[in-house]
């Protein structure tokens, strides 16, 4: 138990900084840091040779006062607050970005990026809004021109062999991530939503291969124990970028626990091994596309619910506690259809409007704590 809480204590410190210790060590052994803030982004890409991805973050963002003046304050937090750090050279170390125009949100973002702090390398990936044999010529069109950019600008191995050794590595890590994840369907889970949280994070925004004996270690020590925490109910979070855990902290605070997520950065579904086939440009566009449940894509809303609804069974989940980021067009308006379809399969949901930076906290307890107590728990 004692190696547990020591793993689960390494994996906080690694977000306290986005220039985190596996970081700095990654870099000076001379690999190359790619920041990025959008799943649909193809991880094991940028995995390639000397790259490793970084999910941008902005832990315990004091305030946004730099990026208000270049930002409207009807834009996201999350946006603001990515802004605020580049402001304030806390992403100087990274050494290119890559972006997805998924919203308004984050096109502006992107601009002042380019015109504030522009990077020696930045691309934008136009992902289409629709999933068809069309689209899917076209996201690969774009991640082939992505690799074809880094190869060019920071000389690196984008060969289909340097390539297909990435994505081996990127399944190497998300079928261990996967194996801690199915632990959470037990009874009395191992582990909880925010530790989970935790772990998962800090691999988002480490060098994969630097941190995985860590969570290697962490599944062996966690694989055969139980939970002895009692809990009212086992919830499923559903929802955008969360970045700190302490959100569901709070949340397990009032008797539940968080035994499944679909956030943009969640493990369901987004965490799970790509399918290679002879072309691994193609697999890795095959794969985003089955991947990403973003509300941007137009006609998707069906399979978007349908992997929840079968999350709920899988995972013997009482209710959904859906969190949106204040502002937040594409969570906004999904979240409408959404609550109402889950209500009426008789699923009790909880919607929670937050800023990025989690606060509030007294506010936050209390509607757990009366959710809870809604479903007679």
């Amino acid at each position: 138990m004692t190696a547990t809480i020591n793993i689960m204590k390494t994996f906080r410190e690694l977000l306290e900084n986005p220039q985190n210790r596996l970081v700095e060590q990654a870099v000076q052994d001379g690999r190359i840091p790619i920041g990025y803030s959008c799943s649909f982004v193809p991880e094991a890409l940028l995995m390639a040779d000397r790259l490793f991805p970084v999910r941008l973050h902005a832990p315990d963002v004091a305030g946004t006062e730099l990026a208000d003046n270049y930002m409207s304050s009807l834009t996201c937090s999350y946006s603001r607050s990515l802004l605020e750090f580049a402001l304030n050279d806390r992403y100087d170390w990274i050494k290119g970005w890559v972006f997805v125009p998924s919203c308004a949100h984050m096109q502006r973002l992107f601009d002042n990026f380019e015109y504030l702090k522009k990077p020696g390398f930045s691309h934008v990936i136009d992902v289409p809004r629709k999933r068809n044999d069309i689209t899917l010529k076209w996201q690969e069109e774009e991640i082939r021109m992505l690799a074809d950019k880094l190869s060019s600008h920071f000389h690196v191995d984008m060969s289909d062999t340097s390539l297909l050794k990435a994505i081996e590595e990127w399944n190497n890590f998300s079928q261990v991530i996967q194996a801690i994840g199915e632990l959470r369907k037990n009874p009395n889970p191992p582990i909880t939503g925010a530790e989970f949280h935790s772990m998962l994070m800090a691999c988002l925004v480490s060098p994969n291969d630097l941190i995985l004996p860590l969570v290697k270690a962490l599944h062996e020590e966690i694989k055969h124990q139980e939970g002895n925490r009692k809990y009212r109910a086992r919830l499923m979070m559903v929802g955008g970028n969360l970045h700190d855990p302490e959100f569901i902290m709070i949340i397990e605070s009032q008797g539940a626990l968080v035994v499944a997520d679909r956030f943009c950065t969640g493990s369901i579904p987004g965490i799970q091994p790509i399918p290679v086939n002879d072309d691994p440009i193609r697999s890795l566009a095959v794969h985003t596309f089955a991947k990403t449940l973003c509300p941007r894509m137009m006609e998707d809303f069906d399979r978007r619910l349908d992997v929840i609804l079968n999350t709920i069974k899988e995972y013997n989940v009482d209710g959904i506690v859906l969190e949106i980021i204040k502002f937040c067009d594409l969570w906004g308006v999904d979240s409408m259809p959404l609550v109402r379809a889950l209500r009426d399969k008789g699923i009790p949901v909880l919607k929670l409007e937050r800023e990025y930076r989690t606060g509030g906290e007294g506010q936050l307890r209390t509607r757990v704590q009366a959710f809870i107590e809604s479903m007679g728990k």
